[in-house]
């Protein structure tokens, strides 16, 4: 039972859903609720609690409104990751109808606010380890595929969103045709990659740090069968921690080589697999670009502004190394008015 009914029912009687997971959340545990408080937050529409019991212990439950969200594909994925032998949370309970989920806690400690200059190297392993064992487990036909098409219209959030209402810039028509050629040159370089497994959101906010078989991995619902690169894309040029170019080449070539052992189909030689990776990240961060500033001007969520810059900054070094990028680099530039050198080419 609640410790403290009087409140949860007064905050009930504003939120009929959370009347109801409550009612549902008491009746599958053999113990009682001691409280249930927000978890954390999320650009979706699904909301995290966790679940206090009496003796002290925690869970996390999802609520992901039926109309708006599907649980569906979030446990078929925490079957197939879990499968792997990577740290997914345990599910206890489940009521689709409703779409909620009653799930073990990772902990409240994200990578994010767990990193330091002294620990980084290790987690990094870690994470990229887990990675490894998640791609080694792919098989194709089982997670849609992120093909042509997905990551075409990915890209045009940069067009619409950044571009037309975050810089409020207005693109002549042989500039739009110009950026569509660019587009079209990204996407063909980013379908040639081996394909595995892809997380799609496989950076510092959702790794968890835990005392075990760490990282605990979350958000893992929109995971696709993809180009091989794309996860590294998320974790190295992560758009809410950046690090030291040469430090991020060196993890990377680690995870490379182990990863080549493993039999991860990444490419044999490392020059080619570093120009997968540099424009795999150039599609990521122009989607990263519009989807942040969607998430401002049309939800009202301005926390995500203050990681614009970082993700600006990635992909205006990645445009300047290569010629074939180089009118976007330039369009960026007259959009924000930035020169950036250039670095780690091969």
């Amino acid at each position: 039972m609640s410790a403290a009914p009087t409140a949860h029912s007064a905050a009930h009687s504003n939120d009929p859903r959370l009347s109801t997971l409550h009612i549902w959340l008491n009746n599958q545990l053999d113990q009682g609720l001691r409280s249930l408080e927000p978890a954390s937050a999320d650009a979706s529409f699904r909301r995290y609690f966790r679940a206090t019991l009496a003796d002290g212990s925690t869970r996390i439950v999802m609520d992901a409104p039926p109309d708006r969200e599907d649980c569906t594909p979030w446990l078929r994925i925490q079957a197939l990751f879990g499968g792997a032998g990577v740290h997914v949370p345990t599910v206890y309970a489940q009521d689709l109808q409703h779409g909620f989920l009653l799930l073990s806690d990772l902990g409240n400690t994200t990578f994010l606010q767990a990193i330091t200059a002294d620990n980084a190297a290790q987690l990094y392993s870690e994470a990229a380890d887990a990675l490894i064992r998640i791609q080694t487990s792919s098989l194709p036909g089982v997670l849609p595929t992120y093909d042509g098409e997905r990551l075409m219209n990915e890209l045009r959030l940069f067009p619409d969103w950044y571009i037309g209402q975050h810089r409020k810039a207005t693109l002549s028509e042989a500039q739009q045709k110009q950026l569509q050629t660019m587009f079209e040159q990204i996407v063909a370089v980013n379908l040639a990659e081996p394909q595995v497994y892809v997380h799609r959101d496989y950076h510092s906010r959702n790794l968890m740090l835990t005392p075990h078989n760490n990282p605990g991995i979350i958000d893992f619902q929109d995971a696709v069968y993809g180009p091989v690169s794309y996860d590294l894309v998320s974790l190295f040029k992560d758009a809410y921690i950046d690090w030291d170019e040469a430090q991020v080449l060196d993890w990377l070539i680690r995870y490379w080589e182990k990863a080549r052992k493993a039999g991860v189909p990444v490419r044999t030689d490392f020059s080619e697999f570093y120009r997968d990776y540099e424009w795999m990240g150039v599609q990521r961060h122009l989607k990263v670009l519009g989807i942040f500033a969607r998430l401002y001007h049309r939800d009202g969520k301005e926390g995500y502004l203050k990681d614009i810059p970082r993700v600006a900054l990635y992909l205006h070094r990645a445009c300047e190394r290569y010629r074939e990028l180089r009118p976007l680099a330039a369009l960026l530039q007259d959009l924000e008015g930035r020169e950036v050198s250039a670095g780690y080419t091969f």
